[in-house]
């Protein structure tokens, strides 16, 4: 495997004990010259005590801030130009880290595990992910094999930049993905299979989560490719407008209220879209200088 700058892998943990057991020595037998970092966000378990067990650096969330969270102090924490992030529940093979590796050294500047059919822990969590993906593929113009997979290799300063659009919650694979897409990052998928947890509990809640994932399609649209989403709900507007005035006309020979209401909702939606890609803009003026700094 190619020579890398030093290494760091970053691992989030809520009550994760058992599966830290199980995965740290795998991790230090497989990657000895790495920096290992736990995030232990607010566990009321022994994590502290399996953390001590074994040679890596254990950071501490007073309380429950989140797994983006827990994501954001590693990522501010580690001293690697590289970090490995991967869940702590056994759900990440380490052994997939040096395919990982081994693509990153390609040039690339994210590289994600993509988890194949099976992968995942239910069939709404698949079907789920699998309509994120699609959407945000549309939004970027490019594939994107796996929208949610939290077992991914960065460069640190180029993650850095984006820390302060990831949310403190489940969702920042995605924020993530879409930021690196949008500022013309190199990113790259490498498939992997992702067996079920060993123990303990999902903290994620399918109907609390499902809502939270809907909000953040609506942000993904509005935050990283604004008139993919307003341009075609203007369009809505303006041909049904068109359709209900061509009606009324041909039935009642009269423009209606009804059609001035859709033509104006047009115009103002796609004025909207126009404002919100100069406020995107915004987010990545500043790219290409704090990459140097």
């Amino acid at each position: 495997m190619p020579h890398i700058a030093r290494l760091s892998i970053v691992l989030p943990a809520r009550n994760e004990a058992a599966g830290l057991r199980a995965i740290l020595p795998r991790i230090l037998a497989l990657m000895p010259d790495a920096e290992v970092l736990v995030v232990d966000d607010g566990s009321t378990d022994d994590t502290p005590a399996a953390c001590a067990e074994h040679r890596v650096k254990h950071l501490r969330h007073h309380y429950p801030k989140g797994n983006g969270a827990a994501i954001k102090t590693g990522a501010r924490a580690a001293l690697g130009e590289v970090i490995v992030f991967m869940d702590a529940d056994g759900q990440h093979r380490p052994e997939d880290i040096p395919g990982l590796l081994d693509e990153f050294n390609k040039g690339y500047d994210m590289v994600v595990g993509a988890r194949q059919a099976g992968s995942q822990a239910g069939l709404h969590r698949a079907a789920a992910n699998d309509i994120f993906s699609r959407f945000a593929s549309w939004m970027v113009m490019q594939p994107i094999a796996d929208l949610t997979s939290g077992f991914r290799v960065v460069r640190a300063a180029r993650f850095r930049q984006f820390l302060y659009l990831l949310p403190n919650g489940f969702s920042y694979p995605t924020t993530i993905t879409m930021s690196f897409f949008r500022a013309g990052y190199g990113v790259a998928y490498v498939s992997i299979h992702s067996p079920r947890r060993a123990s303990g509990t999902s903290h994620i809640h399918p109907l609390r989560d499902g809502l939270r994932f809907l909000l953040i399609i609506i942000k993904i649209g509005t935050l990283f490719s604004p008139q993919k989403l307003f341009l075609p709900v203007s369009a809505g507007f303006f041909l049904t407008g068109l359709a209900y005035y061509l009606y009324t006309y041909l039935t009642a020979g009269r423009f209606t209220n009804m059609s001035a209401l859709l033509f104006i909702s047009a115009v103002f939606t796609f004025l909207i879209g126009i404002v919100s890609e100069q406020i995107s803009a915004l987010h990545y003026k500043n790219i290409d200088t704090s990459d140097h700094e």
